[in-house]
């Protein structure tokens, strides 16, 4: 599992992912065969994208998750694979963590 850094609190009170434009996740490293990119809307903070990250990372043959936070905007979502994953388990599984996909 991919330790999360920890962030700093921003001046407004909030964390510091909701306090700003963007955030990304650590990026990982796999021979993945297929790499998939989708949009991702609705995400506003690293426990968005942890979320996202866990149910993604459920569906079989998922060898990575990395995720571009645009708090206000449409998130890039892209997915490390052994195969091709349906566009149908994809949405299904960003819907299960409460987002919807949209174009990137």
């Amino acid at each position: 599992m991919t330790e999360r850094p920890t962030l700093p609190m921003a001046s407004g009170g909030g964390c510091a992912c909701c306090a700003t434009d963007s955030a990304s996740t650590p990026a990982t490293t796999t021979d993945a065969a297929v790499v998939t990119t989708v949009g991702v809307t609705g995400m506003t903070c690293e426990n968005c994208v942890k979320h996202v990250t866990e149910e993604l990372e459920g569906i079989a043959g998922v060898e990575g998750v990395d995720i571009e936070l645009v708090v206000g905007g449409t998130s890039t979502v892209t997915i490390a694979s052994a195969d091709v994953i349906s566009e149908g388990d994809i949405a299904a599984a960003i819907a299960e963590a409460g987002y919807e996909v949209a174009p990137v």
